[in-house]
């Protein structure tokens, strides 16, 4: 498989076409290799248009849908981007074309040594991964840019959204049950914090950030 070509592909069939016009980004994605950040046995499906799971609560999110996310974060050269979850590397990989800093988060590390080699490969050292609780974010290299789920959410910790710096936008996909979730996009200005709703989409859950399951009783 050629996969400079897929992932052309990829770029003009999956990310251009959903209203994705920042060429930044375009090239980002046409950069970094996404085929190296998957499993051996799943790189025939690389470039697929979805999310693909790599372990309960833990997947590389549709090119489409982070290209998306990403061209609402109006990211900067100068930006420090706060990344949740950072999984197998390749959304911080394509973050740091783009930005001077990606903390990437990860409350499970045990793949690091690797991730980190595949990072320093392609020339992505400027992220940085820390091996962190999720839902608390990481409030000592705060405050950040952009702050980034890699996942949908029933919703944003104010832990989190209090490590946004002034003028800083966090980008999350709200879902409360089955179905579409709403990307939206939280900026905080005045030291206040103001949400836009942008389109619908779907998404899994990133782990630790499901609704909670409550319980009626019968009267």
């Amino acid at each position: 498989m050629d996969h400079s070509l897929v992932r052309h592909l990829m770029v003009e069939s999956q990310i251009r076409p959903h209203c994705v016009t920042d060429e930044r980004i375009l090239a980002a994605f046409e950069d970094v290799p996404r085929e190296q950040f998957v499993p051996h046995d799943m790189v025939d499906v690389a470039y697929v248009d979805e999310a693909i799971v790599l372990e309960p609560g833990r997947f590389m999110a549709s090119p489409m849908v982070f290209a998306r996310l990403m061209q609402s974060a109006d990211l900067g050269a100068s930006d420090v981007v706060l990344l949740l979850s950072s999984a197998n590397g390749y959304a911080a990989a394509v973050l740091s074309r783009l930005v001077a800093t990606v903390v990437a988060l990860e409350s499970d590390l045990s793949r690091a040594t690797q991730t980190t080699q595949k990072l320093t490969n392609i020339g992505s050292d400027n992220v940085v991964l820390i091996d962190a609780p999720l839902t608390e974010g990481y409030a000592k290299q705060a405050p950040y840019d952009v702050i980034m789920f890699e996942g949908a959410v029933s919703e944003v910790p104010s832990a989190i959204s209090d490590q946004l710096s002034e003028g800083g936008r966090l980008l999350a996909i709200l879902k409360t049950g089955v179905g579409l979730g709403k990307a939206v996009l939280i900026t905080r200005l005045n030291d206040r914090l103001s949400q836009l709703e942008l389109f619908d989409i779907n998404a899994p859950y990133l782990a630790g950030f499901e609704p909670e399951i409550g319980f009626k009783f019968a009267v």
